[in-house]
């Protein structure tokens, strides 16, 4: 059996709302939102690579909160492991640095507004219902 591979995935909270990132490469996912976030590296903490792939894509300073339930299948051998996250006070604002072209802000009313990548769909009700809580 091939080991798992974690895809940390950022729910990026602020004022009750979730940032969501819409991708700009590869071809197949451009134009679509996901959970910023990326590959635990070897010898990585999940928390830690969180940290580090929020600093990388979107130029902030975060903490992880806490992991959101559940484990989302990817391209294998790739698993998605969701976790809350916050801006650090003097955090810079996300900015789209790398693999986007566009950032939200979004209410609990908002969501459902962009079309999430179909890996993305169900950490981001999780998402909701931590945000709607």
């Amino acid at each position: 059996m091939t080991e798992r591979i974690v895809v940390v995935g950022a729910a990026l909270l602020d004022a009750g709302r979730l940032l969501a990132a819409r991708r700009s490469a590869p071809p197949e996912l451009a134009g679509r939102w996901e959970l910023p976030g990326g590959k635990v590296e070897p010898g990585e903490t999940p928390d830690a690579a969180l940290v580090r792939e929020l600093r990388e894509e979107l130029g902030v300073e975060t903490e992880p909160v806490g992991r959101v339930p559940g484990e989302w299948p990817l391209k294998p051998p790739y698993v998605l492991h969701a976790w809350t996250a916050r801006l650090l006070p003097g955090s810079p604002a996300p900015k789209p640095l790398q693999d986007h072209d566009a950032l939200r802000w979004l209410t609990p009313e908002e969501l459902w507004d962009v079309e999430w990548l179909d890996q993305d769909v169900a950490a981001v009700r999780e998402v909701a219902g931590l945000l709607r809580a």
